[in-house]
C-alpha cells in the first residue's frame, strides 16, 4: 500500500496540479476526468431543457421520462466512476507512468499531441466497444435509446470502470504521458461528445464535418439501420474514421432509426445496466466445447456459434 501510496503522490506532483489536487482525497483526486465531468453536468442540464423545450412536442425526439432515467444512468455512471476508478484504473495507468518510456513535459506541442493521441485512443476503444461482446455488453447502454437528444449523452452504464475500457488509454502513460493529463483531455472529450447528440443542429461549415465528430456524424454512429451500424467511432475528431475505412455519411434515401437491432423496454436502471451481461452468460451456458462458449466474450455481439452436426 506504500508503495502505491508513492505512486499517487509521484503522479499528482509531476502533473503540476499538487497545491489543487492535494486538497482532495488521494483516490477521489486521481480521478479528476469524473471531476470534470461532474462540475460539467449542471450546464448539461441547462442545454437539455434549452433543448426540450424546442422539441418538446415531438415524442418521437424527446420523452420527459425516459431523458429523467438517462439523466439517473448517468448519475449511477459517474458514482461508480467516483469511487473506484482511482482504486482499479489509476494503479495500472500510475504503474505504467512509473516505468515510461520518454519524459514527456507538459507544453503546447505536447498538449496537442496527446489531445490528438488521446482521441487515437478514444477510436479504438469505441470501435472495440462495438465489435467486442464484453465490451458492448457495458456500451449497448448508450445505444438503447430509440430518441437523439442531449438526454441521450448522459445514458451511460455504471459498470462501465469495471468493463475494462479504460485500458486503451494505458499505452499513453507507458509512452511518458502524465496519468491526470491523460484524464483531462479524456473527461474535456466527454465533454465536447455531449454536444453532439442533438436532432436540432444541422450540417456544419464543409471543413468542420471533414475534421470533426459533429451532430451530423453521431446521429449516424447511432443509427440501427444496417448501412449505418459500426461507423463514426470518433470521439472529437471524425479523421481516424475517414482513415480506417469506419466513416459513412447519413444518405437521404435512408432516414436514421436510433436504437438497437434487439431492443430492450424497461425502465429498471439495473436491466438496462445489466442485461447483455445477462444475455451472454445465458449464450455461454448452453452445450458445446469450453473453446467456443468463451468465444462469446471477445467475439461480435452478432456472433452465432457455429451448429456442431454429429
Amino acid at each position: 500500500m506504500d508503495s502505491l501510496s508513492s505512486l499517487f503522490t509521484q503522479v499528482i506532483a509531476d502533473s503540476g496540479l499538487q497545491d489543487l489536487l492535494q486538497r482532495l482525497p488521494a483516490w477521489l483526486a486521481l480521478d479528476e476526468r469524473q471531476l470534470i465531468f461532474v462540475l460539467a453536468t449542471p450546464v448539461f442540464i441547462g442545454v437539455f431543457v434549452w433543448e426540450y423545450l424546442k422539441i418538446r412536442h415531438d415524442h418521437s425526439l424527446v420523452d420527459t421520462r425516459e431523458s429523467v432515467r438517462n439523466f439517473m444512468l448517468g448519475a449511477g455512471y459517474q458514482t461508480t466512476e467516483l469511487l473506484f476508478a482511482g482504486l482499479i484504473a489509476f494503479p495500472v495507468h500510475a504503474l505504467a507512468y512509473q516505468h515510461r518510456l520518454f519524459d514527456i513535459p507538459l507544453t503546447l506541442t505536447s498538449a496537442l499531441a496527446l489531445w490528438l493521441l488521446t482521441d487515437l485512443c478514444f477510436y479504438w476503444m469505441h470501435r472495440s466497444s462495438h465489435r467486442v461482446r464484453w465490451f458492448w455488453a457495458a456500451h449497448v447502454t448508450h445505444h438503447s435509446s430509440e430518441r437523439m437528444n442531449f438526454s441521450t449523452a448522459m445514458r451511460q452504464n455504471a459498470t462501465n470502470i469495471f468493463n475494462g475500457g479504460w485500458l486503451f488509454y494505458v499505452p499513453l502513460s507507458l509512452l511518458g504521458f502524465n496519468p491526470v493529463w491523460i484524464g483531462v483531455c479524456y473527461a474535456l472529450s466527454l465533454v465536447y461528445q455531449f454536444f453532439i447528440h442533438t436532432t436540432v443542429v444541422g450540417k456544419l461549415h464543409p471543413v468542420i464535418e471533414y475534421l470533426f465528430n459533429t451532430p451530423n456524424h453521431h446521429r449516424v454512429h447511432h443509427a440501427r439501420n444496417p448501412g449505418y451500424i459500426d461507423t463514426n467511432y470518433g470521439g472529437v475528431f471524425i479523421i481516424f474514421d475517414r482513415l480506417f475505412g469506419t466513416f459513412t455519411s447519413e444518405r437521404a434515401d435512408q432516414p436514421i432509426e436510433y436504437g438497437i437491432t434487439r431492443p430492450v423496454y424497461s425502465n429498471s436502471l439495473l436491466v438496462n445496466w445489466l442485461h447483455e451481461y445477462r444475455d451472454i452468460a445465458r449464450d455461454m451456458r448452453q452445450p458445446g466445447p469450453l473453446g467456443q462458449r468463451l468465444q462469446h466474450l471477445w467475439r461480435p455481439p452478432e456472433w452465432e456459434r457455429p451448429e456442431h452436426k454429429d
